[in-house]
């Protein structure tokens, strides 16, 4: 499980990247490189990382649910994600 100030700085750039987006695309398509680069670093979404919602963990993110792979795979096997059954053959 991450750290909560982990969680917090990502929860943070995600708000930035958010809060800048339409400014930062207005002043990519004008070129205007030099205000680009005066944003707040942390409004860059290249700084953003996928993490679990529930644990924080940034490795085995399941992208199309949000979560790492440890908490699908107990939220499966407990029936909390509709449409998700163990396989078996």
């Amino acid at each position: 499980m991450a750290k909560e100030s982990v969680k917090a700085r990502n929860r943070k750039r995600e708000y930035l990247v958010e809060r800048y987006a339409a400014k930062r695309a207005k002043l990519k398509e004008a070129g205007d490189y030099l205000a680009l680069d005066k944003l707040p670093k942390n409004a860059s979404p290249v700084r953003l990382r996928n993490r679990c919602r529930i644990t924080g963990r940034a490795r085995g993110y399941m992208r199309k649910f949000g979560i790492s792979r440890i908490v699908f795979r107990e939220w499966a096997a407990e029936g909390k994600i509709p449409g998700v059954t163990k396989a078996s053959w």
